[in-house]
C-alpha cells in the first residue's frame, strides 16, 4: 500500500474567481441585517447572540436558514436575502 495522498479541490474550480471585496457600511443605522444559519450544529446559538446584540443597538434583523450545510444555498434563498437585506452575517459553528 502506498503512502501517497491525493488532495481534491471540492469547489471544482480550475481557477478561482477573483472577486473584489464590497465596501463595508460605515454604520448599520437604517440598514437591515440578514442572519444566515447554514444549518451546522450550534450555528443558531451564535446567531441568536448576534441578533440579541444587534437588536440591542436598534438594528433591524431578518433570519434565514439553509436547508443543509452540505450544499450551497439555493438560488431563490440567495435572491430573497439580496432583495431584503443590506448586509449579511453568515453563521458557521460546530
Amino acid at each position: 500500500m502506498s503512502n501517497q495522498r491525493i488532495l481534491l479541490d471540492p469547489t471544482a474550480e480550475s481557477e478561482p474567481a477573483d472577486r473584489a471585496r464590497l465596501a463595508r457600511p460605515e454604520s448599520l443605522d437604517g440598514l437591515r441585517v440578514g442572519l444566515l444559519d447554514i444549518s451546522k450544529p450550534r450555528g443558531d446559538v451564535f446567531l441568536n447572540r448576534v441578533e440579541e446584540l444587534l437588536t440591542g443597538l436598534g438594528v433591524t434583523i431578518s433570519r434565514y436558514k439553509k436547508p443543509t450545510f452540505t450544499r450551497v444555498a439555493p438560488v431563490d434563498l440567495l435572491q430573497q436575502i439580496s432583495a431584503e437585506c443590506d448586509v449579511v452575517v453568515e453563521g458557521l459553528a460546530d
